[in-house]
């Protein structure tokens, strides 16, 4: 299992709700959490397939919000 963290603009509730059919529509997704009280709003995802952080992007995207990757720490 892998994890991706991303930069956010999801502030709420009603956003994580917005966003929600979209990021579980990602069959590679494994399980998905957002930390609105962190400054940066990160998105971390869990998968097996590291190379699907372009989806997971355009599905935030799609729900009206942005998603920036982060660097591996």
């Amino acid at each position: 299992m892998e994890t991706l963290n991303f930069k956010t603009n999801i502030k709420c509730g009603g956003c994580i709700a917005a966003v929600t059919p979209y990021l579980n529509a990602i069959e590679q997704l494994d399980g998905w959490n957002v930390d609105t009280a962190s400054p940066n709003k990160i998105l971390t995802v869990q998968t097996t397939d590291t190379r699907i952080g372009e989806e997971v992007k355009k599905a935030v995207e799609r729900a009206g919000y942005k998603a920036e990757p982060m660097p591996e720490s």
